[in-house]
C-alpha cells in the first residue's frame, strides 16, 4: 500500500481538512446521549420548561452541525478518491502501453484490463470509504468508550470486556480472506479473457457453429469465479454475525448490570439509558471498523496487483554489441540467435541469422508458417530483446537507440492489424499531424486511394470497429497506407499483403520503389512472387537460414526456395 500513500500525499491537505471537519462532526453525535442524559438526570427533575427548552436547542444544534459537518467531509473524501483513483487508472494505462512485450505476455492482456477496471474500483471505492468512516468510526469507538468510563465505570467496563474478541475475530478473518480476494481477481482475470477471446473471434465461432462449446467453456471459467467470490465473501461475511453477537452479549450483560446497580441506587436510569445509546453508537462504529478491514483487504489486493504493474519494466535490458557494423548498411543482423524462453540450442526459435541491407533496398523474408519470420522482425523493432548476437540500424547498436528514436524509424504493417472506429484520415494519420498530401500519396501507393476517394464521404468515412465494414484485401491496404505516410525509414510489411490479388500486390511493390526510393523495405510473405524482385531474399525453415540471395541466385542455391517457387508458380517466374 505504499504507493497509495504516495499518490494520497498531494491530497494531504484537503484530507486534514475534511478530517477535521468530520472530527467536529462525529464529536457532535457524540454529546447528543450525553446532553440526553444531563436532560433525564438533572434538568427533568427541577421540572424547570425554560431551561428543558434550552437544552433541546442544544441538542438540535449539536444535531444539526453533526448532519452539515459530515455531509461536507463526504463531499470532500468523495472528491479526493475521484482524483487519486484518476491518477492511478492514467498511470497504469500509461503503464500498460510503454510495457515491453515480454512484460505484457507476462502479465496477460485479460489481467491488464482487469487491473484497469476491477482493481481500480476496489481501490477507488476504499479511499472514499477510509476518509468517511476511517476516522469517524474510531472516534465514535474511542470516545464512546471515553465518555462511558467518566459516566459509570463499571459499565463501560461490561461493554470494553467484549473488545479483545471483537479484535482477535477481525484479524483472524481479514487474514484469511486476503488470498482468497487475490485468488478472486485472478479468476476474473480468465473471465475477461475468455469475453475478449469470443467477441474478438465471434465470426469463426458462428461459422464453426461452436456456440454452445463456448458457452461451456464460459461456464466454467464463470463458476470459478463464482465459487471465489462466494468463498471470500462468506469469509468476510462472517465478520458481521459473529460482531454481533459479541457485542449484543455485551450489551445484554450492560442491560443487567445496570438493572441491577439502578436497583440499588448505584446507577441513575437516565446513565442506564445514555448506556443504551452509547452502545448502539459504538455497535455500528465496531461494525463499520469491520466493513473497513474488508475493503482494505480487497483494495489491498488489488493494490498489490497494480502495483506489479505500475513496477513493470518498461525498457528491455541493455545487451552489450561489438562496434563492427557496415557503417553504410541500413539494417544488419550478426548471428543473431533468441528464444522466447530463453533457452538454448534446441529451444530457440532464430538461430544464427545473418544478413546485410542497404539504404533504400528491398529484403524479401519467405518461409513457411513458424519458420521465424515475425520474430526476426520483433528483434529488429526490438520489442524483444536478441539471446546472442549483434542488431545494427543505419551503423548503430540496436540498444543504443531510444525507443521512440528507434520506432520513429519504422513504418510497419502487418497481416492481423487494427483499425479503430473513426475515419479513414484518423486511422491513416494515428495522431501524427499528418498532411492531407501525405496521406493521399500514401493512399495511392498502397492502391487504396481509388475505393476511399469513391465513398461519399472520402476520408472523413467512419469505419466500424476493427475495419468490420470492409474486405480484408481493403483493410490490409489500408494498413499498408498508415505505415507509409510518414515517409519512415525504414518499411516492414509482414505478410500484410496477403489478402491482395497478384496484380495489386505487383502494383504495391512497384509503387513504393517509385514513390519511396530512400526507404528500406523488409517484406515478409510465403507467396514467392511478393518477394522474388527484392534485393535479397532470406529463406528461413525453423528458424534457420537456408538461403540468402536473390531470386536467381536462391533458385540455383536453396532446394527450399525451389520447390516452393515450383509449387507456388511452376517455377516460371
Amino acid at each position: 500500500m505504499k504507493r497509495l500513500f504516495a499518490y494520497l500525499q498531494k491530497y494531504m491537505g484537503r484530507m486534514g481538512l475534511g478530517l477535521v471537519i468530520k472530527f467536529v462532526g462525529t464529536m457532535m453525535d457524540l454529546l447528543i446521549p450525553w446532553a440526553l442524559t444531563h436532560i433525564l438526570n438533572e434538568v427533568v427533575p427541577q421540572k424547570d420548561v425554560g431551561l428543558l427548552l434550552w437544552w433541546s436547542a442544544g441538542m438540535f444544534a449539536f444535531s444539526a452541525i453533526a448532519f452539515s459537518f459530515n455531509v461536507i467531509a463526504n463531499r470532500m473524501a468523495t472528491v479526493v478518491a475521484r482524483d487519486s483513483a484518476l491518477e492511478i487508472r492514467r498511470d497504469a494505462f500509461s503503464q500498460m502501453v510503454r510495457l515491453t512485450v515480454p512484460e505484457t505476455d507476462r502479465i496477460s492482456q485479460s489481467s491488464l484490463i482487469s487491473r484497469l477496471t476491477t482493481d481500480t474500483y476496489n481501490v477507488h471505492a476504499f479511499i472514499g470509504r477510509i476518509q468517511r468512516l476511517g476516522v469517524r468510526a474510531p472516534i465514535l469507538l474511542i470516545g464512546g468508550a471515553v465518555i462511558t468510563l467518566s459516566m459509570e465505570p463499571v459499565l463501560a467496563g461490561v461493554l470494553l470486556a467484549t473488545m479483545p474478541l471483537v479484535t482477535f475475530a477481525s484479524i483472524m478473518i481479514n487474514r484469511k480472506g486476503l488470498p482468497m480476494f487475490l485468488r478472486q481477481q485472478k479468476a476474473i482475470d480468465k473471465l475477461v479473457l475468455t469475453v475478449r477471446d469470443n467477441i474478438t473471434g465471434a465470426r469463426v465461432i458462428k461459422a464453426l457453429g461452436m456456440e454452445e462449446s463456448e458457452i461451456e467453456r464460459f461456464a466454467g471459467v464463470n463458476s470459478d469465479v463464482s465459487l471465489w467470490e462466494t468463498r471470500s465473501g462468506a469469509t468476510m461475511a462472517l465478520s458481521s454475525p459473529i460482531m454481533n453477537v459479541i457485542l449484543n452479549m455485551g450489551l445484554c450483560a450492560v442491560i443487567l448490570v445496570g438493572a441491577a446497580r439502578s436497583d440499588l441506587g448505584l446507577t441513575q436510569p437516565g446513565t442506564v439509558i445514555a448506556f443504551l445509546t452509547y452502545f448502539s453508537i459504538i455497535l455500528n462504529a465496531m461494525l463499520n471498523i469491520t466493513r473497513i478491514f474488508v475493503m482494505y483487504t480487497k483494495a489491498s489486493a488489488s493494490m498489490r496487483r497494480l502495483d506489479e504493474l505500475l513496477s513493470a519494466k518498461t525498457e528491455l535490458p541493455q545487451v552489450y554489441m561489438d562496434d563492427c557494423a557496415d557503417k553504410n548498411a541500413a539494417i544488419e543482423f550478426s548471428r543473431v540467435r533468441f528464444s522466447y524462453s530463453g533457452g538454448e540450442d534446441e529451444k530457440l526459435n532464430l538461430r544464427d541469422i545473418s544478413f546485410k541491407l542497404q539504404k533504400g533496398e528491398t529484403l524479401g523474408v519467405l518461409g513457411a508458417t513458424g519458420s521465424g519470420k515475425s520474430t526476426l522482425i520483433r528483434l529488429l523493432e526490438r520489442f524483444y530483446t536478441v539471446s546472442g548476437g549483434d542488431i545494427y540500424i543505419f551503423g548503430k547498436p540496436i540498444c543504443e537507440y531510444g525507443e521512440k528514436e528507434l520506432h520513429s524509424l519504422f513504418g510497419s504493417a502487418f497481416q492481423s492489424d487494427i483499425l479503430f472506429a473513426d475515419t479513414i484520415r484518423a486511422n491513416i494519420d494515428f495522431g501524427r499531424g499528418l498532411s492531407d498530401e501525405a496521406i493521399v500519396k500514401a493512399l495511392r501507393c498502397a492502391q487504396a486511394y481509388d475505393f476511399v476517394s469513391s465513398q461519399e464521404e472520402g476520408l472523413e468515412r467512419r469505419l466500424a470497429p476493427r475495419g468490420a465494414d470492409l474486405s480484408g484485401g481493403q483493410k490490409q491496404r489500408l494498413y499498408i497506407a498508415r505505415a507509409l505516410a510518414a515517409s519512415p525509414k525504414i518499411l516492414v510489411l509482414d505478410d500484410s499483403s496477403s489478402a491482395l490479388d497478384y496484380q495489386t500486390d505487383a502494383a504495391l511493390r512497384h509503387d513504393i520503389r517509385q514513390m519511396y526510393p530512400e526507404t528500406t523495405v523488409v517484406l515478409i510473405a510465403q507467396r514467392v512472387s511478393s518477394v522474388h524482385s527484392s534485393d535479397l531474399i532470406l529463406c528461413l525453415d525453423d528458424g534457420r537460414s537456408v538461403g540468402l540471395g536473390t531470386h536467381d541466385e536462391l533458385m540455383r542455391s536453396c532446394e527450399v526456395y525451389r520447390e516452393t517457387a515450383q509449387l507456388q508458380m511452376g517455377g516460371d517466374i
